[in-house]
């Protein structure tokens, strides 16, 4: 049997429908919670998982056994699930189609790490990565300052 080894690193996001703030803290802390049981399920190692009522930001050491669309199919569809049926079920709640996925060198990892989990900190701030927060190509640009994770 032959041994596969793959050590990439994505850093997905995607958004809430129409970046409507329906990530409250409220279920926040759940939805994250389900998110990474998703992963481990794929075998995909979770390093940081955060962000904002309108969307969220997750980086994973990916597994062979699944592609990252798959792994985004099992994510946004049991998570949209978990929330409509379980967390929220009186309430509106989607995300939006699309998501973006960027490599991140291992050398970085760290300095994505921290991004990730100050999420909240650097959208108060103003302190943004630009290309961290599109979720699409042709979403508007996002105002930012340079950040130092």
């Amino acid at each position: 049997m032959s041994q596969n080894k793959l050590n990439g690193f994505l850093h997905f996001v995607w958004a809430t429908f129409d970046r409507l703030p329906l990530l409250t803290e409220d279920i926040e802390r759940e939805v994250y919670r389900y998110i990474e049981t998703v992963c481990r399920d794929d075998k995909c190692e979770v390093l940081a998982i955060g962000g904002m009522p309108d969307h969220v930001h997750l980086l994973v050491r990916m597994s062979h056994i699944v592609s990252f669309s798959e792994l985004m199919h099992h994510v946004k569809g049991g998570s949209s699930r978990l929330i409509t049926q379980n967390l929220k079920p009186e309430s509106y709640f989607a995300w939006q189609g699309s998501y973006a996925v960027l490599s991140a060198s291992p050398k970085d990892i760290k300095k994505v790490i921290r991004y990730i989990q100050n999420q909240k900190r650097h959208h108060a701030e103003g302190r943004l990565w630009p290309e961290a927060e599109q979720t699409f190509e042709r979403e508007a640009s996002i105002p930012n300052k340079s950040v130092s994770a």
